[in-house]
């Protein structure tokens, strides 16, 4: 029986929340010109697909939902013993659990399991080559293996069981598995594996932001951000840190001087990592990093170009939300509202918009 195409969710994708947004990770992870994008989103052409789950697990935000990767299935059967061999399906490998593809098994589910002390070994990876999705997936599997070890390499001092990649059920399994598995990743993608796995986004088009530009939606943090909060809570409430990962949902957002206090990249922001707290003196813009996925909305709506991720990431869970900005509240003098702004001012910007344009009109 051949599984239904992923199912889309328009209003958590990020095409969908910012019109002018120049993401296309499901785009890169498709191998079969399946999936057309839009300003409100995409369109999956189910006829293309081959159901491979790579767009669904290459999108920061969950708006593509697999039909046939149960992942909280797959885990149930994976805390039930000490060590599980997965396969990808078309490689026609045995193991006790079968996969779409071995680069949809995302990194946070592996670092999962590895921080429970479950070994995983994944089988068929001789069948990339001869693939009809293998070179994206091969790519995946890399990047996601990585990203597993360096969220391995933040948790220095736990013991953490064993990922290992075999190219097939009956090779040997390398007794260095990380440098086995790059060894493999290299025959695999044929170039540099290291350049496979840098996290690379485009810079953002300079678009104003228009009222329209911007579709609210309901918040949501997707199971994989959720597994991080597991997979980076140490003992003694120990710091996680580590460089930026592309296959990562996570970041830790920093915020220069410039912000015109627009509020923007919160009505954008598709998970609630940043949001507004007022107080009875003060306006706090926070961030949340519990919630952020790292999808980079927030950096393409801001127009000043202000808000932008910090060079390495703190995954700590369970941390405080970071004030990036705090303002004190003003009181209009012409309209008696209040209001904020980085320097202090009589008047509210409505008023002195007002002012401005009627001095334009009668001089």
């Amino acid at each position: 029986m051949i599984a239904p195409a992923p199912e889309f969710h328009r209003t958590r994708c990020v095409r969908y929340r910012y019109r002018y947004s120049e993401c296309r990770r499901c785009l890169d992870a498709c191998a079969h010109e399946a999936i057309t994008l839009a300003d409100d989103g995409l369109a999956l052409d189910a006829a293309s697909c081959a159901n491979c789950a790579l767009c669904t697990t290459a999108c920061r935000t969950a708006a593509l939902a697999p039909a046939n990767l149960p992942r909280v299935d797959l885990l149930k059967q994976a805390i039930k013993t000490p060590r599980i061999s997965m396969a990808c399906t078309p490689s026609g490998a045995s193991a006790d659990a079968a996969v779409p593809c071995l680069g949809a098994l995302d990194a946070a589910m592996l670092a999962y399991l590895g921080k429970r002390g479950i070994e995983v070994e994944l089988r068929g990876a001789h069948h990339c080559q001869a693939c009809e999705h293998g070179a994206r997936g091969a790519e995946m599997l890399a990047a996601n293996a990585v990203a597993r070890d360096a969220l391995e390499d933040a948790c220095a001092g736990e013991t953490w069981a064993a990922l290992i990649v075999t190219e097939n059920a009956e090779a040997a399994p390398a007794q260095d598995f990380r440098a086995g598995r790059r060894q493999l990743f290299r025959r695999l993608l044929g170039k540099g594996v290291d350049e496979t796995v840098k996290a690379i986004n485009p810079p953002p088009l300079e678009l104003p932001v228009a009222d329209k530009a911007i579709r609210p939606g309901p918040w949501l943090v997707p199971e994989m951000r959720e597994l991080l909060q597991i997979v980076c809570r140490r003992a003694e409430q120990e710091p996680c840190n580590l460089p930026p990962q592309a296959a990562l949902p996570v970041a830790t957002m920093r915020l220069a001087r410039g912000c015109t206090n627009c509020e923007a990249c919160i009505r954008a922001c598709p998970t609630g990592a940043l949001q507004v707290r007022e107080t009875d003196d003060d306006w706090r813009f926070l961030f949340f990093a519990d919630r952020c996925v790292g999808c980079g909305l927030c950096s393409e709506v801001c127009q000043p170009r202000v808000l932008q991720p910090a060079e390495m990431v703190d995954a700590t869970p369970g941390a405080e939300p970071v004030a990036l900005n705090i303002l004190a509240k003003q009181r209009c003098q012409r309209c008696d509202r209040f209001f904020v702004s980085a320097e202090p001012a009589v008047t509210c910007t409505v008023c002195a918009d007002d002012e401005i344009a009627f001095g334009r009109i009668f001089g």
